[in-house]
């Protein structure tokens, strides 16, 4: 008899700065952290890299268009959430950035979000999602691997 391995959740966010800004999205009618801010972002879809789910996702919910091979990893995270499901608790997320991209940010699923804007870097919002504000003071800090939740 095979026992069945257990399973985590990978995730990607993209850090994105322009002019000392961060670009960041407010979650909307999802059920999840809703009225909180957050990162483009998303699941891997399963045969593909995280470079790859993170220029995808990028595209379909702000329109911006990436090259995988510019995206520098620059935080993982190990993550424990509290979902209904116990088998699916456990994340690894994957932190991202790029310095160059084409197009202007839009937000492409207004069902799912309800404000796409930059924000000053030193001054950003305090409804951020915890662990993406933990997420984004590690890797301004250099800090390459953390946990949260735990």
């Amino acid at each position: 008899m095979t026992k069945e391995r257990f399973k985590i959740i990978p995730a990607c966010y993209l850090i994105l700065i322009k002019n000392g800004q961060t670009l960041l999205l407010r979650r909307y009618n999802t059920g999840y952290e809703d009225g909180s801010y957050s990162l483009v972002a998303g699941h891997l879809d399963g045969q593909e890299t995280f470079r790859q789910a993170m220029a995808r996702e990028a595209k379909e919910e702000a329109g911006i268009i990436l090259n995988p091979d510019v995206l520098k990893v620059v935080h993982v995270m190990h993550r424990l959430s509290i979902p209904d499901e116990p088998q699916l608790r456990e994340r690894i997320d994957v932190f991202m950035t790029a310095n160059e991209w084409a197009g202007e940010p839009l937000n492409l699923e207004p069902d799912k979000c309800d404000d796409l804007r930059w924000f000053n870097s030193d001054n950003l919002p305090e409804n951020i999602i915890p662990y993406i504000k933990q997420g984004l003071k590690c890797a301004q800090d250099g800090i390459f691997y953390s946990e949260f939740g735990f």
